[in-house]
């Protein structure tokens, strides 16, 4: 449903509809054109904020890390004091984000990126990381570059589970998202426990 934006948020109000975008349909089905469609402005308003489709991911993927950032700050300290269970927590965190939202991994580092010089972006994705790696290299002692292939392999692991779910490999009212999360979370744990 289109609704107007006022009083100069119309960058915001853009970033905000195109976050719910790819809720619905992923970062294949979106365009700026329908960006500005749900912020209830013309085709055109859009480049007065954004020079092209990229500059506009751009800044939604700014605002996925951010969100995504903060969604797994908020599980990990639901998670308690244990390493291997903040780590964990982490994983399941991410799929419940990136399947509720549409802006996970494909859209936060989307290859369509990457001639575009963001820094507000750049800076949102490395607290991301960094605070992932933090997860990673509390849970024992191991050399920097095994705790850079636990996170990808946890990520690997979420992101795995996410496109399943989305794309129905999983019947909805059978598994439900938890149950997806659930298992990701145990996937994280034998990661680390299998370390090494």
């Amino acid at each position: 449903m289109a609704r107007g934006y006022h009083h100069g948020d119309l960058r915001a109000a853009l970033i905000r509809a195109s976050l719910e975008l790819l809720a619905e349909t992923g970062p294949e089905g979106f365009s700026v054109a329908q960006a500005a469609r749900r912020a209830g402005v013309s085709s055109a308003a859009p480049y007065r904020h954004f020079p092209d489709r990229e500059h506009l991911l751009s800044a939604v993927a700014t605002v996925a890390a951010t969100e995504l950032a903060a969604h797994i700050a908020a599980a990990v300290d639901a998670a308690g004091d244990d390493p291997v269970d903040r780590f964990a927590a982490a994983g399941a965190a991410y799929v419940r984000h990136a399947v509720r939202t549409g802006a996970g991994f494909t859209v936060i580092f989307s290859t369509a990126l990457s001639g575009v010089t963001d820094e507000a972006r750049t800076e949102a994705t490395r607290a991301l990381m960094e605070r992932w790696m933090d997860l990673a290299t509390a849970t024992g002692e191991r050399p920097v570059q095994d705790s850079l292939h636990l996170i990808e392999e946890q990520i690997a692991l979420a992101q795995g589970y996410t496109v399943l779910y989305t794309k129905g490999f999983f019947h909805r009212d059978l598994v439900p998202l938890e149950e997806i999360a659930d298992r990701v979370t145990m996937g994280s744990r034998r990661l680390v426990t299998s370390d090494g």
